[in-house]
């Protein structure tokens, strides 16, 4: 679903990004809304509310996703659809750099060489473009810094994404109440259809994300990261063969070094997780080994 909502957002034209995205927020907030009260799941606000600090993450995490769906956004309706994809293949290294920057990890030398080809990717794409990748780099560090967040937050999928939403939902609802006072909203001057699919975006935000949070706990954590890389995958694909978009000598070029980053990322995580496996498995049998045999019963 992720790796096929560009084809969703250009249906929402000729509401312009900001106003698709103030759509996102309110829809967003009235659907999770909906789904917590049928399931009964508000205990949790109360907690939250007597936290400050955790309230203070939400907000950081509220403006940073806000950044993140904004220029997504806006980059697939002008057209952009294969510079977005690439800043979703850069998310794992900016992840990976923030990890060795804000919390100390220590990188095994495979993740090094990653970063490495990864920062090398960039620069290449930078000097074809003229430019830096700046809708790339502003996904890729945006989502980057949501999941350090969120990995802070330790809140659950459904109700993380009620937070959130509930910090958008009266800014973007007042622009909206705005552009309505104007008459340059969208919504309800092209038909019924339109504004559906307006409001579906709460859809279009919520169910995978439901979905996600449910794969989480059925699916080994190897093999989640793996899956992710299928959303770019599919949006680099739609922008080159459906959108029609360019892909000149010096972009294949860096999108090359990116995915061979990426390769070695895997490779090195499925390798490590291979080894933890088999340790674990050592240890296990040598516990059982060395554990004491209980004494026999004497016979009757």
């Amino acid at each position: 679903m992720w790796g096929l909502v560009p084809l969703f957002w250009p249906l929402l034209k000729p509401a312009g990004a900001v106003e698709i995205l103030a759509h996102r927020m309110v829809w967003s907030l009235v659907l999770v809304g909906l789904v917590l009260l049928v399931m009964r799941r508000w205990a949790w606000a109360g907690e939250l509310l007597r936290q400050p600090r955790k309230l203070a993450l939400i907000t950081v995490a509220a403006t940073v996703i806000t950044v993140n769906w904004g220029v997504y956004i806006w980059a697939v309706n002008s057209g952009q659809v294969v510079e977005a994809s690439l800043g979703y293949f850069i998310n794992p290294l900016v992840t990976i750099a923030m990890g060795v920057l804000l919390l100390k990890e220590r990188l095994r030398p495979v993740q090094w060489a990653a970063v490495g080809i990864g920062l090398a990717a960039v620069l290449v794409l930078a000097i074809g473009y003229g430019q830096p990748p700046w809708i790339s780099l502003t996904l890729a560090f945006s989502f980057a810094t949501y999941g350090l967040v969120k990995k802070k937050l330790n809140l659950g999928g459904l109700e993380s994404l009620a937070a959130e939403t509930a910090v958008q939902f009266l800014p973007a609802l007042a622009y909206l109440l705005w552009l309505g006072s104007r008459g340059d909203a969208a919504f309800g001057a092209h038909g019924a259809g339109h504004a559906a699919l307006l409001a579906a975006t709460g859809v279009v935000t919520a169910l995978p994300l439901v979905c996600f949070g449910a794969a989480a706990i059925r699916v080994p954590l190897s093999t989640l990261g793996l899956l992710q890389y299928l959303a770019p995958v599919f949006q680099f694909l739609l922008g080159v063969w459906y959108f029609h978009e360019a892909m000149p000598p010096e972009r294949w070029a860096g999108f090359a070094l990116v995915w061979l980053a990426l390769t070695l990322l895997t490779w090195d995580a499925l390798r490590t997780a291979r080894r933890n496996r088999a340790e674990t498995l050592r240890l296990a049998v040598q516990a059982q080994a060395t554990a004491p045999v209980p004494p026999r019963e004497p016979a009757a």
